[in-house]
């Protein structure tokens, strides 16, 4: 019969197995996205493509065969799951060129988030209590909105780039803290 001491010990190595695990996927990650970036890039979009057509088939057999869907339930389900067939397979057809229009549109996508992001800041600015922060944060998540807009592929290539980056940072950290964790 184990111990307490005993299943403490084996998770203590867990969570350090854990850690390390972890950190050296989110460097390899990293490096991956630094050394390569529109190869990974393009392998990311292809793996949402391949999640597309599972969803597509999965939602489609739903509509099919499911006993409790009835009518536009049932051809939704259908048709959702044909539209994400359809867009799987059209992202593998030409990878590179849905890859650059994914990345625009998640461009687009951000910097209307950050505008909006912005804009309700500056509506609860009188409730804050930090204000200059709240203002001074507000400008810059409209003006990075904005400039998002603008120029969506450079944005995007700048946040794949830092993301990268974070990436490296985040996994030499949790390979560190494997490596060093005490309970």
């Amino acid at each position: 019969m184990a111990t307490a001491e005993d299943i403490a010990g084996r998770f203590v190595r867990s969570l350090r197995t854990s850690f390390i695990v972890g950190g050296i996927l989110t460097l390899i990650l990293g490096l991956l996205i630094l050394i390569w970036p529109g190869r990974t890039a393009q392998v990311l979009t292809g793996i949402i493509a391949a999640y597309a057509i599972i969803a597509g088939i999965v939602y489609a057999a739903l509509g099919i065969i499911s006993r409790t869907k009835r009518g536009w339930a049932r051809v939704g389900h259908v048709a959702l799951g044909l539209f994400f067939v359809i867009v799987g397979i059209v992202a593998f057809a030409n990878l590179a060129a849905f890859t650059a229009s994914f990345a625009v549109f998640l461009g687009v996508l951000v910097g209307i988030m950050w505008i909006v992001e912005g804009a309700v800041s500056l509506s609860v600015v009188s409730e804050s209590s930090s204000r200059g922060w709240t203002i001074a944060f507000a400008i810059l998540s409209i003006i990075a909105g904005v400039m998002l807009l603008f120029t969506p592929l450079w944005g995007v290539f700048v946040l794949w780039w830092l993301l990268g980056i974070s990436a490296v940072a985040l996994g030499i950290v949790n390979i560190i803290r494997g490596l060093s964790f005490r309970p």
